[in-house]
């Protein structure tokens, strides 16, 4: 997800819209040092772009945190729907959702990796914030893809096939909270095996 290693944004180079430096030396930062710990004034001098520039772009480091939360969703939603293309039933559509998670953890991170970058970010806005709602979306939604996978399996079993979904869904957030304190996705590869030996019980 965002915050990889690409190069717009970097201090010194003039890619892409102001808005989007602002984006991506955001991601970057938000990532690798944390929400609150990361100033506006950082985030202007990575994008190379004066703080007035910001401002006509965010209407404050809130709006900007949103618009970062909201981006790396978009992202992760790419990775799964690259890794759904090849899928031929609904066993290799939960698994395109384990795998997307893997392809974020093998990303080139400039500090390496930590986990879920929106759930890092969650962790650190308070309660009835804005982007803890967007995060719970997002989490939602992926366990809505599960569900939806399952249904082709389990048909006529919507129940059964939701609650499966709610398990894996623990499954993938627990892999990638050990995975991101072990700092790779040794993790996610053993819940994706798990999550296929669950898959051929059914």
């Amino acid at each position: 997800m965002s915050g990889t290693g690409t190069t717009a944004g970097r201090p010194g180079t003039r890619r892409g819209t102001a808005r989007e430096r602002l984006l991506a030396a955001a991601a970057r930062r938000f990532y690798a040092d944390g929400v609150t710990a990361t100033g506006i004034d950082t985030i202007t001098a990575e994008a190379g772009v004066a703080k007035m520039s910001l401002y006509n772009n965010f209407s404050s480091k809130a709006d900007l945190v949103r618009a970062y939360l909201d981006a790396r969703h978009e992202e992760w939603l790419g990775l799964y729907r690259r890794r759904l293309e090849p899928a031929r039933d609904g066993r290799d559509g939960v698994l395109a959702v384990f795998d997307a998670y893997a392809d974020h953890a093998a990303h080139a991170y400039e500090r390496g990796f930590r986990g879920c970058g929106l759930l890092n970010a969650a962790a650190e806005l308070p309660a009835g914030d804005e982007g803890r709602a967007v995060v719970r979306r997002h989490k939602e939604e992926v366990e809505s893809l599960l569900a939806g996978h399952l249904e082709e399996l389990l048909p006529g079993r919507p129940e059964e096939a939701r609650a499966v979904a709610e398990h894996l869904a623990f499954l993938l957030e627990g892999a990638m909270a050990r995975a991101g304190l072990e700092g790779a996705g040794t993790r996610l590869e053993h819940a994706r095996a798990m999550a296929a030996d669950l898959l051929d019980r059914l």
